[in-house]
């Protein structure tokens, strides 16, 4: 094995990836990734996630983690790019169903799922708990030319053993790295913790490794105060988007309102503020 040594960057910027954005499959969430125009240094929407990019969706239940997983998976099937999807909480069968549901509410036919290649974790405890039969397992799909990895979820992978989150996050990580794949990784967040803090099960790790970091998060409006504030009634229930950082790209700070519509589909409102 070569003994590791100092590099330039200039050197290494020759390995570095071109920076182009992957459709989210999410109204709204595209335009909030921009880089900078080479010639007036503005920020110029990037289109997507950083390809390459290892991206982190961390919140309580029912803030349409899952459901941005999905819709990202089924844009690059529809796109015709391979996705390697692991699930550790739905059983696949189960996941499917909702894939089938997020494919019509999006306009797409059903073959699309020819194309999302599902490790079944939740059924197949050795999944969860030996990453390298994991890995071994996902390696048979990028034999097909997948570009894409989802883990819904993240947490699964460490669930009685947080202490390892870190490890267990980090190697996951470098295995996305190592076949130059865009992920999307979802991990849970407890109920005590701050609703718009990057922290997950398992700590700051997961997203202080991670590329970038979408934090979501709800309100139960019980309040007059906080019914101003959303402009909303008395009872509702409001959710929110915040991008807590992304080394590769530049990004929208705000926190936006996120909208789950009546066809089952995540899509991202305006920032707070403008609504």
């Amino acid at each position: 094995m070569d003994r590791p040594r100092l590099q330039s960057a200039m050197e290494l910027s020759a390995k570095a990836p071109p920076l182009e954005g992957v459709p989210t499959g999410v109204k709204g969430l595209d335009e909030l990734f921009f880089t900078l125009d080479p010639k007036t240094l503005k920020p110029k929407p990037l289109g997507g996630f950083p390809r390459g990019a290892a991206v982190h969706v961390t919140g309580v239940s029912d803030t349409g983690k899952s459901l941005l997983a999905e819709q990202f998976a089924l844009k690059q099937a529809e796109r015709g790019e391979g996705v390697l999807f692991v699930t550790t909480e739905a059983p696949a069968p189960l996941l499917v169903q909702g894939l089938k549901l997020r494919a019509r509410a999006m306009g797409l036919k059903e073959r699309v799922l020819e194309r999302i290649l599902i490790a079944d974790a939740a059924t197949h405890a050795v999944l969860r708990e030996d990453l390298p039969t994991l890995f071994a397992t996902l390696e048979e799909g990028l034999q097909s030319g997948a570009r894409h990895l989802v883990v819904d979820s993240l947490t699964g992978l460490y669930e009685a053993k947080e202490i390892a989150a870190r490890q267990v996050v980090r190697q996951v990580y470098a295995f996305s790295k190592r076949f130059g794949l865009t992920a999307l990784m979802v991990s849970q967040k407890r109920s005590g913790h701050e609703e718009l803090s990057a922290e997950a099960a398992g700590g700051y790790a997961v997203s202080h490794i991670l590329d970038a970091t979408l934090v979501l998060a709800k309100v139960l409006v019980m309040s007059p105060a906080l019914a101003k504030l959303y402009r909303v009634g008395l009872g509702e229930l409001v959710r929110l988007l915040r991008i807590d950082g992304c080394r590769l790209s530049g990004h929208d700070t705000r926190t936006h309102l996120l909208y789950i519509r009546p066809e089952g589909l995540l899509e991202v409102g305006p920032p707070l503020g403008e609504h």
